[in-house]
């Protein structure tokens, strides 16, 4: 019987589980090695060995709704989208209100998690952690990984000839935090994802000129969507999902091209994917295009080699001069902590987990891996469903398939993201598909039959309106009272935010009204085909 759980770092991932193992009546320890929770979003004045790291201006690329814990809803006047240290006061006001910092061993290192030698019966695990010189083992009946992965770099920098001497400066955008020490420079920023946009951005308004080099191009998107409602309050819906998976391949893309180039042409602005029907997670940046169009930033191919001063693209072009060189060009996932490597990474050196959680060999299920998943939903609400599915688990209620039937499914998920995404091993994966798949797996999806028979106005909501949090909170273990209010009202805390000057005889115009307005008859039928199948 699973009761004790070590749960590894006290990120948003960490506190989520803390807090499921506590709904759960289970006992967990989190070991945090710095001294504050928060994760990545814990904001330093220099990287630190072993954490991840970001710079001072990031903002979040997920509305307030759609990034929430399921069962505590942002405050009203919080920003839609906000700064790093606005999420970090939400992060402590989270840990606080379910008194979880009560669980947490700050300023402790996790140096080694390996099986018990009597693990094939009992599933249990001994962790060594270091604090303040002192080493300490204990025996624990599960765990749970959170530590994330933007922490180890990924440098390429042998990809590159002629790097080594580049007499200029060159490192990876781990290491940078702001723009100060970049006034009058050439910067060549290597990389069109956020870090690398955001950063390129940044520096447009200091340096002398900075440059954007992208091997393969991505689709840009703002945070600010149709009518100035954010993005994925708009986007990341089950009607939009439905109609992605019905309409013939050809038309789906040519929709999906369509709306990617609805704010500008990419091919203009030298972003254009290689791939553009690929779903690849889109840059989300509101200023890019502007600073491309105002010259301050140039968008460029890949590097080919660099000189001592310069670097040439491999489109023939060269950049004389050039100062400094910045590595936006992600992260490598690795867990030091692991006595054996090969529980996590069980085949060809790759991360093979079921249902992107749990390793499939393990000869009990008791370890699970937490946050180790992109796509475009929030890693807030997804660690939120992730935990309460491997708690499930670990207790039995849950009964897994034959390690045959894991390992196959997740060849079938490989094939699917090979597909959409251009490749097999990312992290990338369709966040309302994949959140369906772990609250049906444990009983908490939505029962859109019932619904449209119960609860029609909420059942319409739900459908067609934003897949929010709160949905995987309605029924089911777990179940928060407040979820049907805070789903009818999630347009009405994303308008206070930004309607700080009211015009009083204005009107509540919420996009989704409009929606039914056009397809009043279609939705009919929709609701109607939906209750009977």
């Amino acid at each position: 019987m699973v009761q004790r759980v070590a749960i590894i770092g006290a990120g948003v991932s960490g506190l989520a589980s803390i807090k499921c193992c506590r709904d759960e009546g289970l006992e967990p320890t989190c070991f945090e090695r710095s001294d504050d929770i928060g994760g990545l979003w814990k904001f330093t004045e220099r990287a630190e060995e072993g954490r991840a790291s970001i710079y001072r201006s990031v903002f979040t690329n997920s509305c307030k709704e759609m990034m929430c814990f399921p069962d505590f809803p942002f405050p009203d006047d919080f920003p839609n989208y906000m700064h790093n240290s606005k999420l970090q006061v939400y992060i402590r006001m989270y840990a606080k209100h379910f008194a979880l910092l009560r669980y947490i061993k700050f300023k402790t290192v996790v140096s080694s998690i390996k099986k018990r030698p009597d693990f094939p019966v009992t599933g249990q695990w001994d962790v060594i952690t270091k604090r303040d010189g002192k080493e300490e083992s204990a025996v624990f009946d599960a765990v749970m990984v959170c530590s994330g992965h933007h922490v180890y770099p990924n440098s390429p920098v042998d990809c590159f000839p002629g790097l080594k001497k580049f007499k200029g400066s060159y490192f990876h955008s781990r290491e940078y935090k702001e723009p100060e020490k970049f006034k009058g420079k050439r910067v060549l920023v290597i990389g069109l994802g956020n870090s690398g946009s955001d950063i390129a951005v940044e520096l447009s308004h200091t340096a002398s000129q900075v440059y954007l080099s992208s091997r393969s191009g991505s689709w840009v998107m703002s945070r600010v969507w149709d009518n100035g409602y954010p993005w994925d309050m708009l986007t990341v819906t089950r009607f939009e999902t439905f109609l992605r998976d019905t309409l013939p391949t050809s038309v789906s893309d040519w929709l999906y091209v369509r709306r990617m180039n609805k704010w500008f042409k990419h091919e203009n602005y030298g972003l254009m994917p290689l791939n553009r029907t690929s779903r690849k997670e889109p840059v989300f940046n509101d200023d890019l295009p502007s600073r491309i169009i105002c010259g301050t930033v140039v968008v460029k191919p890949n590097v080919k080699e660099f000189t001592e001063t310069s670097a040439i693209f491999q489109d023939g072009t060269v950049q004389e001069n050039v100062d400094f060189v910045i590595f936006a060009t992600g992260y490598s996932y690795s867990y030091p902590f692991m006595e054996d490597n090969a529980i996590i990474k069980c085949r060809d050196n790759e991360v093979t987990l079921y249902k992107g959680i749990l390793p499939p060999r393990l000869e009990k299920p008791t370890m699970a891996v937490i946050g180790l998943v992109q796509s475009l939903g929030a890693i807030i609400p997804t660690s939120d469903l992730q935990a309460r599915w491997a708690i499930r688990v670990f207790k039995g209620l849950y009964n897994l398939p034959p390690v045959n039937d894991m390992m196959e499914d997740i060849d079938e998920k490989m094939g699917k993201k090979l597909k959409w995404y251009g490749q097999s091993n990312t992290l990338q994966t369709d966040y309302i598909s994949y959140m369906d798949e772990l609250a049906s797996a444990i009983g908490v999806k939505p029962n859109f039959p019932l619904l449209f028979l119960t609860d029609p106005r909420l059942a319409l909501e739900v459908y067609f309106g934003p897949c929010s949090p709160y949905q995987f909170r309605l029924t089911g273990p777990g179940k928060w009272d407040g979820a049907r209010n805070a789903i009818l009202t999630q347009w009405d805390r994303t308008l206070k935010a930004t309607r700080t000057r009211v015009i009083h005889d204005s009107q509540k115009h919420f996009p989704f009204l409009n929606l039914l307005r056009i397809l009043a008859l279609p939705l009919l039928l929709l609701a109607v085909f939906l209750m009977f199948n």
